[in-house]
C-alpha cells in the first residue's frame, strides 16, 4: 500500500480547517503512515475465530437495590431557592423556547 503523500495531508488539513506549513505537511505524512501501518498489523492479527470485542475484559455493573431512604421534602429542598413554582426550583428562560 503505497504512503501518504503530502497532497492528501494538506486535504486533510483544508477539510480540518487547519493551516499547515511545509515541514509540518512533510512530518504528518510521515506519522500518518506509520498510524495506517499499525492498524494493518493489527488487521492481519485478527482472525476469524476471535469476536469482535467493544472492551479487552469483561465489563459489569455494579447496582445497589433501590431503598427508600430518608430524604428532604420538596419543602424542604426548595427553601433556599430564590423562585420556585409547582414544587420545582424556577430558573430563568435561556434558549427562548415557551
Amino acid at each position: 500500500m503505497p504512503g501518504i503523500t503530502r497532497e492528501e495531508v494538506a486535504h486533510l488539513a483544508r477539510l480540518a480547517r487547519l493551516e499547515l506549513k511545509d515541514e509540518e505537511l512533510d512530518h504528518f505524512a510521515g506519522q500518518l503512515d506509520d498510524i495506517i501501518g499499525a492498524v494493518a498489523r493489527v488487521s492481519e492479527v485478527a482472525d476469524q475465530d476471535v469476536p469482535p470485542t467493544s472492551h479487552p475484559l469483561p465489563l459489569t455493573n455494579v447496582m445497589r437495590a433501590d431503598e427508600v431512604r430518608p430524604s428532604l421534602t420538596p419543602e424542604q429542598a426548595l427553601s433556599g431557592a430564590p423562585a420556585q413554582e409547582q414544587q420545582r426550583f424556577k430558573v430563568p428562560q435561556i434558549l427562548g423556547e415557551d
